[in-house]
């Protein structure tokens, strides 16, 4: 039985996508939010119809406050799409799909950020508002942008991964701003927890530009406390999203192995499913401890019992 801590533990996550998400709320079970930190993606983030979006950040807001769309894995439950219909309908090329709600909370957004208010700011307003418990940070508050190289040019990541369904060969990534952005308020802080976890994201687009930020690669190289990953890849598979596709078109293994090569130097173990565990050995031979563990959180002891599987590897006792 998993019985949640007495004390807050000090810990970070580094999180994009909805993989993280629904990691941190695992996390969030077994010990108390108020001592989680979650060094946010920003790399996804866009400006739709003036508008300023930011899904990584928002999935985690909407996931951990109990209004996600858990059938999609983003969005708001039970949103409506009459504005979205409304703009369509008069001409508009609103492919990028927008909730009734969920505008709402890009309209606040947008409008501190036009006020002068830092994305930080203004993602700490939003996590007050909406009852977050633990402290959610953006990578970076400087603009940050994946993108994605393909045999038609470049596109901006939404174009790649909504617009277009993230079926295009991925033939290099790049992340524009990250040369001229800081680390946002706190991140660098964050990041000298005793204990750094990087949920089941994509390492590619989702982990890539949250360490492109100059200072938090080194930062989490020199931690003084232990990093473990969670391997976002099963049996060759990704759950959710262009993970697998995208490590082979960039020549890295689709697997455990081919993340924790990724991740080398910047963490202490590994948490790869029971699907993957002959990989356990190679692992370990990159100096990573290997961790084998279910990871596929298709109900709630499922993520319970992964984040405990985490943390007890990062060394705090669930």
């Amino acid at each position: 039985m998993i019985r949640r801590l007495m004390q807050p533990p000090s810990l970070t996550v580094l999180a994009g996508g909805v993989g993280a998400a629904r990691f941190l709320r695992g996390v969030v079970d077994v010990v108390p939010a108020a001592g989680v930190t979650v060094v946010g993606n920003v790399g996804d983030d866009m400006v739709a119809h003036g508008l300023h979006v930011s899904p990584d950040l928002d999935t985690v807001l909407y996931t951990l406050t109990d209004q996600i769309d858990e059938d999609k894995g983003w969005g708001v439950r039970g949103d409506t799409p009459r504005a979205l219909e409304r703009a369509r309908g008069l001409g508009a090329d609103a492919w990028f799909w927008l909730g009734d709600l969920d505008i709402g909370l890009h309209m606040a957004r947008t409008g501190w950020l036009a006020d002068g208010l830092p994305l930080s700011e203004a993602t700490a307003r939003l996590s007050r508002a909406l009852g977050l418990g633990l402290r959610l940070l953006p990578a970076t508050d400087d603009r940050l942008r994946t993108i994605v190289v393909t045999d038609d040019g470049e596109l901006d990541f939404q174009t790649y991964y909504v617009r277009r369904g993230h079926a295009d060969p991925v033939r290099s990534l790049r992340f524009e701003g990250a040369e001229q952005a800081r680390p946002g308020p706190g991140v660098l802080q964050a990041l000298a927890a005793p204990a750094v976890v990087i949920a089941p994201s994509n390492p590619l687009i989702s982990i890539g530009p949250i360490l492109a930020v100059p200072g938090v690669r080194e930062a989490l190289a020199a931690r003084p406390g232990r990093c473990i990953a969670v391997s976002p890849i099963v049996g060759g598979r990704a759950l959710r999203g262009p993970a697998a596709d995208m490590l082979r078109s960039l020549g890295h293994e689709a697997s455990p192995l081919g993340v924790a090569r990724l991740y080398e130097g910047l963490i202490d173990a590994m948490v790869l499913d029971q699907a993957d565990a002959g990989l356990a050995s190679q692992v370990q031979l990159l100096g990573i401890q290997p961790v084998v563990a279910d990871t596929v959180m298709r109900d709630p002891g499922v993520r319970r019992r992964l984040a405990a599987e985490a943390l007890r590897a990062a060394g705090i006792a669930a």
